[in-house]
């Protein structure tokens, strides 16, 4: 774990420290995120420690494109109409709690049946995802509790000097954190 402020990474700098079981921030739609590789129980947990969050919340799970998902979502669980809804919102900013099927680990479902998942748009989103060949755990890169980063100056200093780098980029430019929707229901959870 780095002992001081950890260094700006081009993509496929990130993507190498994302495979060795590395945290690092890198900007979306709206705010910075925290990602790593979603299936290194180590990695999951050393950011959950890092954000202070507890691991039943569950974590977002952010992908380039929708076959990054293959095999971790159930969408037969869903009703057709419900299923298209998700799919025409994507690529974009819409975070969606899709059923999960068993390749999706514990300590990222958290205490949930289903999975948050996202398509993004984002350049650096994409060429991280491609770069890193898979979906990333995508959630706000500050610690619980306290406001999200917009910016890369607004980067918590004691957060940062946990993480293994920052990915360079500019985030999308929204206002908000993405909403987060139930796909079964469409109703949302998260404004």
């Amino acid at each position: 774990m780095p002992d001081s402020i950890p260094p700006a990474l081009a993509v496929p700098a990130a993507a190498a420290a994302l495979r060795r079981g590395g945290v690092v921030a890198y900007p979306t739609e709206a705010v910075w995120g925290l990602g790593c590789d979603p299936f290194d129980r180590a990695a999951s947990e050393r950011l959950l420690a890092i954000k202070q969050r507890p691991v039943d919340k569950g974590l977002i799970l952010i992908a380039a494109a929708l076959p990054q998902f293959d095999g971790l979502l159930d969408w037969d669980a869903l009703p057709a109409e419900r299923r298209d809804a998700v799919l025409a919102s994507w690529p974009g900013p819409n975070t969606w709690i899709v059923p999960a099927t068993a390749r999706v680990p514990a300590w990222i479902r958290g205490a949930h049946a289903g999975v948050a998942v996202r398509v993004s748009a984002h350049p650096v989103v994409v060429a991280l995802c491609e770069a890193f060949g898979a979906p990333l755990v995508s959630t706000s890169a500050n610690l619980s509790g306290q406001p999200p980063a917009f910016a890369r100056p607004e980067l918590d200093p004691a957060l940062l000097a946990r993480i293994d780098g920052v990915c360079e980029g500019e985030t999308g430019g929204l206002t908000a954190p993405t909403a987060i929707r139930d796909a079964r229901s469409g109703a949302v959870l998260r404004a």
